[in-house]
């Protein structure tokens, strides 16, 4: 599903379904937002329905509108068994699905297999990863990874020793974890574990018309973009991140780097298309990765973004990852706007934020 920008959010309001003539509204196009705000009766048929049935559509006059399964079983009617509206819907019964799967892998000492997490969720395998992603935004695979990168950072900074925290993140050997070591801390865990110690991170600070910039990129990808007033805050953030890294200054190609992140902060259109070294939990990198997602020049709200990734009600986390991310310009967290279009907060700054909406938006 892509992700439709606009310069001016606007909000939309739900249909209520209060009257007769808004529910027959809802049953005639099978509006599934009306699913659970009321339910309809056939009286030649006999059955009940949810709103967004499939089932050959009635005539009006043969339908009545009862507020519960209940109201309409105490009136003669029995439930469809095309849509069965006395059972939770089937966004729900996936919902739950994926939740129980997302809490085995997270209880489990051993990743379970695909074939493991379909079989326990009813679905064959092909329809579970499929269903997995859309609600998740990851694949079983990744949300495994993403979570047991989770359980070693926390092992690594409370275990006496390296293999402790190794068993107790739940790897059962340690080859296969200093395997994919780097691809979960992004340096070795010894490195990750004395707060950098011995990590190579290369930075540069440059001039734009916004302030200060900083990036900073580790061998796997830029790790870093801050904007401020001053050079030497900035470079004390980039220290407070990893304390014991070695922070080296970039030498004239890494001088190119910073010159494009720079050039695309004045110019949009110019684009910036850069490997990044992306750290933080599964939910994080969901929003992180749809924020990409979003051309330059338009805005969406974080009520929409947090739909596109299959979490409507998670509105605020979603304000929080936006906030968290600390790669400015290439991850555009400032293209995210409330719903009435207000700019909000922004890390570095909401006049920054505006300058930059401006500059995308006459690009």
């Amino acid at each position: 599903m892509t992700l439709v920008g606009t310069k001016t959010p606007t909000m939309t309001t739900a249909p209520r379904f209060t009257s007769d003539d808004d529910r027959w509204a809802g049953v005639s196009r099978r509006d599934r937002r009306a699913d659970g705000a009321f339910y309809y009766s056939v009286r030649t048929t006999g059955v009940y329905c949810r709103p967004s049935c499939a089932a050959r559509q009635a005539r009006r006059e043969n339908v009545r509108f009862h507020a519960s399964c209940e109201d309409a079983e105490r009136a003669g009617f029995r439930a469809c068994k095309r849509c069965r509206p006395n059972e939770p819907a089937l966004d729900e019964q996936r919902a739950a699905a994926v939740a129980k799967a997302c809490r085995v892998i997270e209880s489990a000492e051993e990743t379970p297999s695909l074939d493991e997490l379909a079989d326990a969720a009813g679905m064959s395998r092909f329809h579970f990863h499929h269903v997995f992603k859309t609600i998740t935004g990851v694949t079983p695979k990744a949300y495994a990874a993403a979570r047991r990168a989770e359980r070693v950072r926390e092992e690594l900074a409370r275990s006496k020793t390296i293999t402790d925290a190794i068993y107790g993140a739940g790897f059962n050997s340690n080859g296969r974890f200093y395997a994919g070591s780097s691809g979960v801390l992004g340096m070795t865990p010894t490195s990750f574990r004395a707060g950098g110690t011995g990590a190579a991170i290369r930075f540069a600070v440059g001039e734009c018309s916004l302030g200060s910039i900083l990036v900073a990129a580790t061998d796997r990808g830029v790790a870093a973009i801050l904007l401020g007033d001053d050079p030497e805050k900035l470079v004390r953030e980039l220290q407070d991140r990893f304390p014991k890294a070695r922070l080296l200054g970039g030498d004239r190609g890494f001088e190119q780097l910073v010159a494009r992140v720079i050039g695309f902060v004045e110019r949009p259109t110019l684009g910036l298309d850069l490997p990044l070294d992306v750290r933080g939990t599964a939910f994080q990198q969901r929003v992180w990765k749809a924020l990409r997602q979003i051309p330059a020049g338009t805005t969406t709200t974080y009520t929409k973004l947090a739909a596109k990734i299959g979490r409507p009600r998670a509105v605020r986390a979603v304000a929080h990852a936006c906030a968290s991310n600390a790669i400015a310009v290439a991850i555009p967290c400032h293209r995210v706007v409330r719903t009435d279009g207000a700019l909000a907060g922004y890390r570095w700054g909401v006049e920054r934020k505006r300058a930059l909406l401006e500059r995308e938006a006459t690009s």
